[in-house]
């Protein structure tokens, strides 16, 4: 009887923290103008340039740059992550994207990073382009940066088609994936 009620405390207790969650996630998440959004991908590669020096040298290598400068995630047990970013090429905003994913398994409570994906290969990013929906993993993989010594880019990394970097405020965030997250262009 004890452990019957103790167990329906917990599964309230759980319901009710999950319930709280999508009140934990910052409405402006999406609504973030044009000018917003371009400035606050500048302020994303302005950091993660001051966090990655060789990063600064392989956009310059890149064929196009993804910057979603601000993507929250958030989650208890079941967690989601949403956030807008700009496509660039050649230094000019040529497409605008939202970025969505879903995860299931232990976490618990909100995080802002930003995310950086860089399209090395032009075959890449003409099929990122092209696509209707573009999903990590499936339709491309990106291959999540990581230094070496001397905070130079691990060789085996720069030369894949699809690098990616994520920032957060503690700075540049190593072993995390990108996969099942799902790319879609949207009308800024």
């Amino acid at each position: 009887m004890r452990r019957a009620v103790v167990s329906r405390r917990f599964a309230a207790a759980c319901l009710s923290a999950a319930m709280a969650v999508p009140s934990l996630v910052p409405a402006p998440a999406s609504a973030a103008t044009r000018q917003e959004l371009e400035a606050y991908a500048n302020e994303a590669m302005q950091k993660l340039y001051t966090e990655s020096p060789a990063a600064k040298e392989l956009a310059a290598q890149s064929r196009g740059v993804l910057v979603f400068p601000r993507v929250w995630k958030a989650g208890m047990g079941f967690g989601g992550e949403v956030g807008e970013g700009v496509l660039r090429i050649g230094g000019r905003s040529v497409d605008y994207y939202q970025l969505a994913g879903a995860s299931v398994g232990f976490q618990l409570g909100v995080q802002r990073k930003a995310v950086v994906v860089m399209f090395m290969d032009g075959g890449a990013l003409q099929k990122f382009r092209d696509s209707e929906g573009w999903k990590a993993g499936v339709d491309g993989s990106i291959a999540i940066a990581s230094l070496g010594a001397g905070s130079s880019l691990d060789t085996n990394t720069a030369q894949k088609p699809i690098v990616g970097f994520v920032v957060s405020n503690k700075g540049l965030m190593y072993n995390l994936s990108l996969e099942g997250s799902k790319l879609t262009k949207i009308q800024k």
